[in-house]
């Protein structure tokens, strides 16, 4: 949050829970900014570099202005922690409603899933992503780049419309609510898990680190770079590599 002092602070809410004051919402949004590109920068530093974070950031400062409407300061939660559910959610409804991933990505994307197959069969093994670059002729880096920019596009994708025409259904609401989950459903899930556990206890000790800091203690690249003294790019390509071993390993039949 930017510098203003708590009592200033305190009389701005004030003026805003009380009248709407409009020139009191416009320093509050002045002094949360920082979240909305706390959120910007987390996010877009795993996204293609044709995004562009200013895109991120308006729609942001829409999840922002949602929650200072919608925040109820009587309730025992943080606006802090309140508007970062708001900004982040708006900031992945965006990109859910815009085809980001370039359709030469996907192509290519495509074609190296397509080899991947084609090598698992022949060999009767997992594949790894240099044995798929030298069977494509692309550099290595490549096939990692285009695997993890594809693999991230799938995490946004459920919530796209659905192909039937006749309804507005999105694919998330053709999913099971596993709010209720049957036995063999736990059963499966807990079966998921195990193997997950397998996959990653078969990376190495820096890679398991890595997911450890990313994923669990959601740490930035950057962030992770410098406790591991390592650049940026260097750490993005090792979690590259990571998430085409997890693809690899983890796809099913």
């Amino acid at each position: 949050m930017s510098q203003v002092t708590a009592a200033t602070l305190k009389q701005d809410w004030n003026s805003w829970s009380d009248g709407r004051d409009s020139s009191a919402c416009e320093r509050l949004i002045k002094a949360y900014l920082p979240l909305v590109e706390y959120h910007v920068q987390r996010i877009g530093a795993n996204l293609p570099r044709n995004v562009q974070l200013d895109d991120l950031r308006s729609n942001g400062m829409l999840g922002l202005y949602d929650a200072l409407e919608k925040f109820d300061e009587h309730r025992e939660l943080k606006f802090d922690t309140y508007a970062s559910f708001r900004i982040r959610g708006a900031i992945i409804d965006g990109l859910r409603q815009e085809d980001w991933l370039p359709r030469s990505v996907r192509e290519k994307a495509k074609k190296i899933e397509k080899a991947t197959e084609k090598l698992e069969q022949k060999f009767g093994r997992y594949v790894n992503a240099k044995e798929v670059a030298e069977f494509l002729q692309m550099d290595e880096g490549e096939v990692l780049h285009t695997m993890n920019e594809s693999f991230l596009a799938n995490q946004l994708s459920i919530d796209e419309p659905t192909k039937d025409s006749d309804k507005d259904d999105t694919y998330t609401s053709t999913l099971k609510d596993d709010k209720t989950p049957t036995p063999e459903q736990r059963i499966n899930h807990q079966g998921q898990l195990e193997e997950l556990a397998e996959v990653i206890k078969s990376l190495t000790e820096k890679e398991q680190l890595i997911i450890s800091l990313f994923y669990f203690e959601e740490l930035t690249l950057t962030e992770i770079g410098e406790i591991l003294n390592l650049s940026t790019s260097r750490i993005s390509q090792i979690h590259s590599r990571i998430i085409f071993k997890l693809q690899q390993r983890l796809k099913t039949d």
